[in-house]
């Protein structure tokens, strides 16, 4: 910068949240021509006012302006405002010939690219950021109608704008709602499954022989909720507790149990038997396995816990629903390959799905071994072949021999996929479905030798079926504008033809009409003449009176001489209308 400096002007770009500002830099040598000697005279203004001047300050419009200025800064491209600042404010330079200053600039993306566009040169180095950074801390000095508070005022509103819409950037592949599913998901079942395990424990004092019958976790709290007291059961429960079920020899069987468990009824003669070996293994094992009687107020809590549990399991069942429905969103053929879970679990281990579609295949196959891998590293052992991927079916149904090479090209074709469901606009499974037909076929070739298809021909296979599915469905919808349109055509035809029709009927009127018009007229004349005589205003309506006589006689004959007109009219008409049709 020191043997350029002598050479060159320096113009310093600073955008700002309220506008773009453009600062000459004519007395460097005051400060210095090193980072050091700028960043000690950073503070004080004076020394910094006389080495910097501003040359020209062009305010945003709008919010909206100032965030779409933003954007564009932060992804290196000039605005047509920023164009039209720079060329106003900067020396203009002659055709055929070098500037004889440059620009410096925060961003070096935006200063390529107005190199690119404009052909001024810019530079961005230490030197120059250091000058801008004195530039932001005096910006309010240099504007004399910008107020501090103003120019806090719009960087906090930009600020809020700028991070909103980056929150939004991806509204349609909202990702992290997965990952907060699938891991609400886990601990779910670590819940339900500890909790059930302490209802069992619990109501397993009062009656211990449901436990070997029923060995579902939510069925169990259900019967435990229904049943209460297990002295209450009866043979008139059977029907109840097979609807529960689904069932109707276990329901017999746990009356039966109900029955013949250790109550209250036998507890006492069992101990009076069972007293002479008292401290004996009989004993011990008696009252381990004897079902003792609860009390009220313990029968409702462990009846309330129940409850809970299968609420608990009632809301896991719905938020798979929702997985399921949000990965068949977001990750169609990752989800039609390898599964609801399985996919989501990828997904949130690597962060999102746009880190995912990064990941390479070798990565990818390993994603959730992390600490097997370095474990191997250190002691020089043998490296994990499959992470989260192991719980896919596939690897599961491949031999021992085959795992590794089964996990690898799986591996490869959920790469694939989740670079199809990151990268692609077209929302469709067709491409999971295909890269799933390959992982059989791969499948049957480790077993039993039958050679799989090429991948180029699948994937040819299935870009052709997705263009038929969009050309089917763009032609559902013409034939559905079609049909509106015949309808529109149809309606429009028979309104017409009521036209036609009233056309012909016309003329037959016409006379009518324009001897009521007549009438209208000399009716109005009358009510315009006032009479100044009662005699003549008697006489005026003895004349009104007579005239309409006359009149009526006079539209006889015109409709009779009419009617015979309107028929070859209408001939006539007729006779035009077949010949413009044959034209």
């Amino acid at each position: 910068p020191a043997k350029r400096a002598g050479e060159m002007a320096l113009y310093l770009l600073f955008e700002s949240a309220s506008g773009y500002a453009l600062f000459h830099a004519h007395g460097i040598d005051e400060i210095g021509q090193s980072v050091d000697a700028v960043r000690s005279t950073v503070l004080d203004l004076k020394r910094f006012s006389k080495a910097v001047k501003l040359a020209g300050f062009t305010p945003f419009l709008s919010a909206v302006d100032a965030l779409n200025q933003c954007n564009a800064i932060s992804e290196g491209i000039m605005t047509d405002e920023l164009r039209n600042f720079l060329e106003l404010n900067l020396p203009k330079v002659k055709e055929g010939k070098k500037a004889k200053f440059r620009v410096g600039v925060m961003e070096p993306k935006v200063g390529s690219h107005i190199t690119e566009a404009t052909g001024i040169p810019c530079e961005s180095n230490d030197y120059v950021q250091e000058l801008l950074r004195a530039v932001r801390l005096h910006l309010d000095q240099f504007i004399d109608q910008l107020k501090p508070s103003d120019l806090e005022k719009a960087q906090l509103g930009l600020g809020h704008s700028y991070s909103r819409a980056k929150v939004k950037f991806n509204v349609n592949r909202v990702d992290n709602m997965v990952i907060q599913a699938i891991f609400l998901l886990d601990t779910l079942d670590k819940d339900v499954n500890s909790f059930s395990m302490r209802v069992r424990e619990w109501y397993g004092w009062h009656f211990p022989e449901l436990v070997k019958i029923v060995n579902d976790n939510y069925l169990y709290a259900k019967l435990a909720k229904f049943v209460v007291n297990k002295s209450d059961l009866s043979e008139k429960d059977i029907p109840a507790l097979a609807d529960l079920i689904g069932d109707e020899d276990k329901a017999k069987e746990i009356v039966e149990a109900a029955k013949a468990s250790m109550g209250n009824n036998h507890v006492h003669n069992w101990y009076m038997l069972l007293s002479s070996c008292q401290g004996s293994l009989v004993y011990v094992i008696f009252f381990l396995f004897s079902g003792q009687d609860l009390s009220p107020v313990d029968l409702i809590n462990v009846q309330q816990f129940a409850q809970r549990v299968m609420n608990l399991s009632e809301y896991r069942k719905n938020l798979y629903e929702y997985l399921v429905t949000k990965m068949n969103d977001i990750a169609p053929n990752l989800t039609s390959l390898i599964g609801e879970m399985v996919g989501a679990r990828l997904i949130s281990h690597a962060g999102s799905l746009s880190n995912l579609a990064k990941c390479p295949a070798s990565t990818l196959q390993i994603l959730g071994a992390e600490k097997a891998l370095f474990r191997a590293l250190k002691t020089r052992g043998n490296t994990p072949k499959y992470g989260l991927i192991f719980h896919s079916s596939f690897i599961g149904r491949a031999s021992t021999k085959n795992k590794g090479r089964m996990a690898r090209y799986l591996a490869n074709k959920c790469s694939i996929a989740s670079r199809i469901d990151c990268y692609s606009d077209m929302s469709s499974s067709i491409f999971g479905e295909k890269l799933r037909e390959q992982v059989e076929e791969r499948l049957d070739f480790y077993d039993k030798g039958v050679a799989p298809r090429k991948n180029l021909d699948v994937m040819k296979a299935a870009i052709e079926e997705g263009m038929t599915n969009t050309v089917s469905e763009e032609d559902k919808e013409k034939e559905n504008g079609d049909t509106t349109a015949k309808k529109s055509k149809k309606k429009k035809s028979k309104s017409e033809a009521d036209g036609d029709a009233m056309d012909l009927d016309k003329p037959a009127n016409t006379a009518a009409a324009e001897e009521g018009t007549e009438k209208k007229k000399k009716k109005k004349k009358h009510k315009l003449e006032e009479p100044q005589d009662q005699e003549m205003a008697a006489n005026v309506n003895g004349e009104q009176d007579e005239t309409p006589k006359k009149k009526k006689k006079k539209n006889r004959d015109a409709a009779e001489s009419v009617e015979p007109k309107t028929a070859t009219e209408g001939k006539k008409k007729k006779k035009k209308s077949k010949t413009e049709a044959d034209d």
